[in-house]
């Protein structure tokens, strides 16, 4: 689960690809696979192909590139819960690509050289940048993003870079679109209503479970406008705190509760053993259906997103009093 808060929010909007006419690099049939843009990224301002062709994508890159209806010819391993939720034809493109490595600071470089990438997209820790950055610099043309890079300004980043920015501008009306339906259909409940989000993941010890301020829950709080909790200036995230089973009864203080749910609408996996407590059951919000089941494939990309507000629509319909 990726934090991508405020902090370097708006200095990314600035580096999430300024583009700029840098003229070709090749000889003068104005062949558009030798000329270049100049973006600017973590790593630098980087010259990158105007059309590139052989993209590899690195560590978190690799679903948002492909969300974009990108088909990149190397990819790092993706878990199998983060493949499992992806769109058929994603998954095919996914698929496709050589796999290079099992993570960002394993990525086996001579195969990679091998794929004779003309761009390489990379999000990984700043510890696996260290390690291999500058090597991959010397394979391809490198546009690295640092792990708190706001979602919205990651995904303008990839469609610039990737020049997929025709798929970006679909997303992104999807998403005006079924933000502005939510806000005018629940109006009353988004104004009156304290909500509360929570979850559990496979890292979690037993008999533990977390407040979700960070993930989806950040799109519900920030462009939805749902009351839910939020950590103080300057602390860890809630989500960073796993709570023991017994303070499940706390969460009686809110009016409706939302919980992970898998495509099929049931609890994902992780979670289950919470609705299984007599705790849970006996909260004010599961025995008036004010327990809501949603489902989040993603948080970094617009494609996840919009189907995570498709869910969250469809479960606030089940509320009493909605309107």
């Amino acid at each position: 689960m990726i934090r991508r808060g405020a902090p370097l929010a708006a200095a990314l909007m600035s580096a999430s690809l300024v583009l700029t006419a840098c003229g070709s690099d090749g000889d003068d049939t104005g062949d558009k696979a030798a000329e270049t843009r100049s973006v600017k990224a973590e790593n630098g301002t980087i010259k990158v192909p105007v059309d590139p062709r052989r993209i590899v994508t690195i560590g978190n890159t690799n679903l948002p590139f492909i969300d974009l209806g990108g088909e990149p010819v190397g990819v790092t391993e993706a878990s199998d819960s983060e493949l499992d939720v992806l769109p058929k034809e994603q998954r095919a493109a996914y698929e496709a690509a050589e796999i290079i490595g099992s993570s960002g600071g394993e990525v086996d470089l001579e195969k990679l050289a091998a794929l004779k990438p003309d761009l390489i997209l990379v999000q990984f820790s700043s510890d696996d940048w260290d390690k291999v950055g500058k090597r991959l610099e010397t394979i391809a043309p490198t546009v690295n993003w640092g792990l708190d890079t706001e979602w919205k300004a990651f995904a303008d980043a990839i469609a610039e870079a990737g020049n997929v920015a025709d798929a970006l501008s679909q997303q992104k009306a999807e998403f005006k679109e079924k933000v502005t339906k939510i806000q005018k259909t629940y109006s009353k409940t988004i104004n009156g209503t304290s909500f509360v989000d929570v979850s559990r993941g496979t890292w979690n010890d037993p008999g533990t479970f977390y407040i979700a301020d960070i993930g989806c829950s950040e799109i519900a709080r920030d462009d939805i406008g749902l009351d839910l909790p939020k950590t103080a200036e300057g602390k860890d995230p809630l989500a960073y705190e796993s709570l023991p089973f017994e303070q499940i009864s706390e969460l009686s203080e809110y009016d409706v509760i939302t919980y992970p749910v898998d495509a099929d609408g049931k609890p994902t996996e992780p979670f289950a053993p919470v609705v299984k407590t007599n705790t849970w059951k006996s909260l004010p919000a599961v025995r008036s259906d004010r327990a809501l089941g949603v489902f989040c494939p993603g948080n970094n990309s617009y494609g996840p997103v919009n189907q995570y507000l498709d869910s969250l629509d469809s479960a606030l319909a089940t509320l009493p009093g909605k309107q």
